[in-house]
């Protein structure tokens, strides 16, 4: 099963919002291979956002991803890539379609919630930047008869 990296910014901590989310998750029939709160510094930023750190709104955007801990997650399913990015909603929360995360839970083109990452390629990068490989763990949940089809999976 494809894997993506899903991290739960300051500002969805700050607005109590990380069980809205993490039900979300679960109720789509994802699976969280593996979930820990950390404290990001500037170097992992420099690193995550290495595409944005000669725009001028970097160092902002750095302050606000350590504003608190995330919530780093690693989920699984069948395209979890794009069903996810999907159910995230366009960036700006204002432009997000309603039923999206950041278009039910955001206001902000910044304070936008949540990133999830963009390619399956991505994926793979970004989960071995925020999990070391014993904190991924492959297991197969029960209700996953439930959530497929036999020939999906």
């Amino acid at each position: 099963m494809e894997k993506t990296l899903v991290l739960l910014k300051p500002s969805c901590i700050e607005r109590n919002l990380i069980g809205e989310v993490i039900g979300r998750i679960e109720r789509k029939g994802l699976i969280i291979r593996g979930m820990k709160m950390i404290q990001l510094d500037e170097k992992i930023l420099r690193e995550h956002y290495a595409h944005l750190v000669d725009k001028p709104f970097f160092p902002a955007l750095c302050a606000s991803m350590m504003a608190t801990p995330v919530v780093a997650m690693c989920l699984a399913g069948v395209d979890v890539v794009r069903v996810f990015r999907e159910m995230t909603g366009a960036t700006n929360g204002r432009k997000a379609a309603p039923g999206t995360i950041r278009g039910d839970l955001s206001m902000s083109g910044s304070l936008n919630i949540i990133h999830a990452s963009d390619t399956p390629e991505n994926a793979e990068i970004e989960i071995a930047r925020f999990f070391r490989p014993e904190e991924v763990f492959d297991y197969t949940p029960a209700n996953l008869k439930a959530v497929y089809e036999h020939d999906e999976i």
